[in-house]
């Protein structure tokens, strides 16, 4: 079959529609709508940089101005709709998908724990039956909570002591779940304590286990390759991926020639929904104005789709020397319709209550009239309130510069 020919703009105003950034930003909702809007997503990654405001807070603001982080806390913390776990990195996840999870716990384990003896030493093996026992008798334990003892062969970074170790392998493998956040650590908790009963009805057999990861991934994708289909869980292979897509190539799934936002780039041949056009037809519209995306944003973190898309280039340098930083530590990039226009540096100093905005970096051929200037300003204004700031300063001269 021909693969289905899709524009660099029909792709881009699909994959904005499926993320939620084609909502109405001004739509105010509760927690159901912010479930809602998580579910449609898929999960919300997690991070503990704030420069400005945590990465799942922004993400969640860039698609309603209304979103305020309690309402997060209400779903993770009481409500139990929300799981803390991980896809690609630790994210927050509906828990109507806690059995899927399951499933993935049953397959990693032997692999994580051999994973976990490399990075850290077997020590942590004997604290997992003790942790579990005293979890189970006292109730909820930080890491910071257990006695520290000096890792058997430190390495920097992963220097973990073994209690630490032991309480992340019984979260990764399902035994632990994240009960609440203190100052940003994770407390564990028994995870038949935290979540609800039916979180553990129904963990699907293995062929429906893939079925699910690479069918909802695809449907919150758009389209997509194997690879980019596996990834977007991370439950599954590549070479699983692949072989669902192939299986079920003219009826079920379709391929599709999406052309690059650079027209001198070649199209890429991915796997689609058999109802692509219909999807592409129905794809609303992204709202009018200028939005700020955290690095960590699902339309942001595949750097290869974000540049053939939207021809846009963008790493984030929070691992690269000053010296070499090409923008800065953490930067932000720019969404305007339905086009990143640039990339802007901005720090909260809460006790100040100020947003210090230091640099923007305009993507070529954009210019800084006075409409995009003052929806910029407003944009600021917003983010400042949002980061409990008072008021934005902008560095001498930066934005007249323009």
């Amino acid at each position: 079959m021909t693969p289905l020919p899709v524009s660099a703009a029909q792709g881009r105003r699909l994959i904005l529609d499926l993320q939620g950034l084609a909502d109405p930003p001004h739509r105010r909702f509760g927690s159901g709508g912010l479930l809602d809007l998580i579910t449609r997503m898929g999960f919300v990654q997690v991070d503990s940089i704030r420069t400005v405001e945590r990465a799942h807070h922004t993400i969640l603001h860039s698609r309603n101005r209304t979103y305020r982080p309690a309402m997060l806390s209400q779903l993770l913390e009481r409500d139990r709709c929300l799981f803390e776990h991980w896809t690609h990195d630790a994210s927050v996840i509906p828990t109507a998908f806690y059995p899927v999870w399951r499933r993935k716990f049953r397959r990693e384990a032997a692999a994580l724990r051999a994973k976990y003896r490399r990075w850290h030493g077997p020590d942590f093996e004997a604290e997992t039956g003790p942790l579990l026992d005293l979890i189970g008798e006292n109730g909820p334990v930080r890491a910071r909570d257990l006695e520290r003892r000096p890792a058997r062969n430190p390495r920097g970074w992963w220097d973990w002591h073994a209690g630490k170790t032991a309480l992340e392998f019984l979260w990764r493998t399902g035994e632990l779940a994240v009960t609440r956040r203190e100052n940003f650590q994770k407390v564990y908790d028994l995870s038949r304590r935290v979540l609800p009963a039916s979180a553990f009805d129904d963990e699907p057999e293995e062929r429906d286990f893939v079925d699910w990861a690479c069918r909802s991934a695809l449907d919150r994708l758009g389209f997509g390759t194997a690879g980019e289909i596996a990834g977007y869980w991370n439950l599954v292979t590549t070479r699983e991926a692949a072989g669902w897509a192939r299986a079920r190539l003219g009826r079920e799934v379709v391929e599709a020639s999406v052309a690059a936002a650079d027209r001198d780039a070649r199209p890429r041949g991915l796997f689609a929904r058999a109802d692509l056009e219909a999807r592409l037809t129905a794809a609303a519209d992204p709202p009018a104005g200028l939005r700020l995306l955290s690095p960590f944003d699902p339309l942001v973190r595949d750097r290869k789709r974000l540049r053939h898309l939207f021809g846009f280039d963008y790493r984030i340098e929070i691992f690269v020397a000053e010296a070499q930083r090409q923008y800065g530590y953490y930067v932000f990039p720019l969404l305007e319709d339905d086009r990143t226009i640039g990339r802007i540096d901005m720090t909260a100093a809460r006790p100040a209550g100020v947003l210090n905005v230091r640099n923007l970096w305009l993507e070529p051929g954009v210019r800084l009239g006075a409409g995009r200037r003052q929806a910029l300003e407003r944009l600021l204004e917003r983010i400042s309130r949002f980061a409990d700031c008072r008021q934005v300063a902008y560095a001498v001269d930066w934005l007249s510069d323009l």
